[in-house]
């Protein structure tokens, strides 16, 4: 898999800034009995939340808030007639430290979903991997203690080769290791096939444009849809 160049995930730790309608509607019960049923069934789902938590990728810096990644998922859940509900919990030029002090307050709401993106800014401080690791676990313990029946997802992250081979491949395992010790979803690279790709990032080179947020978008659904 192609790992992108050091300026593209650079941005996450520049620290670039940054309802669902409701929809039921009464009506008539059908004149069958299992047909009313059923409209019943339907009208009362619940509404469960997804929340997406991690950097300036998930928060969507530079584009518009509904082209962001989590917001391009919302639309595709709407267009299924799926009763989930996006919250984007991202926040520009977050390091796994402070995303562990921060789950706390996001989990005040229901999540029934989690979707963790997180630690690309330890990788470019060189911070040690066995904190940020830490950080992470910590992270999702938090979230199993509050809803231990919320599905959990791990968006995996790369860095450049100027870090150093073992560096580089410690940092990738990471991902993969929290996934499957947590028994997460894994997205092995949320940026593949848009990092190192001019078109697709903004004019500075580093952030995803509308169109890359697409790709991001895809990436994601690919292995959320499994679990919707």
């Amino acid at each position: 898999m192609k790992i992108m160049p050091l300026l593209i995930l650079a941005a996450i730790i520049s620290g670039c800034g940054n309802e669902q309608k409701k929809g039921a509607e009464s009506g008539k019960l059908a004149a069958n009995p299992d047909t009313a049923a059923a409209e019943g069934t339907a009208a009362g789902a619940k509404q469960q939340n997804i929340l997406f938590f991690g950097t300036s990728l998930t928060a969507g810096y530079g584009v518009d808030p509904t082209e962001a990644y989590p917001a391009l998922i919302q639309k595709k859940i709407d267009s299924l007639h799926l009763h989930y509900k996006v919250i984007n919990g991202g926040l520009s030029g977050e390091t796994s430290a402070a995303g562990k002090n921060r789950i706390g307050w996001l989990l005040k709401q229901p999540i029934s979903i989690f979707v963790l993106e997180l630690g690309a800014n330890d990788g470019l401080r060189g911070l040690p991997l066995a904190e940020t690791r830490a950080n992470l676990q910590a992270v999702i313990d938090k979230v199993k203690k509050k809803y231990p029946k919320a599905q959990m997802v791990m968006l995996g992250m790369q860095m450049p080769p100027n870090l150093g081979a073992a560096y580089t491949a410690e940092f990738k395992a990471l991902f993969s290791d929290l996934a499957g010790k947590n028994n997460m979803t894994y997205v092995p690279f949320l940026l593949d096939g848009v990092g190192g790709v001019s078109k697709l990032n903004q004019q500075d080179g580093i952030h995803p444009t509308a169109e890359g947020h697409q790709i991001l978008a895809q990436n994601v659904w690919l292995k959320l849809q499994g679990i919707l």
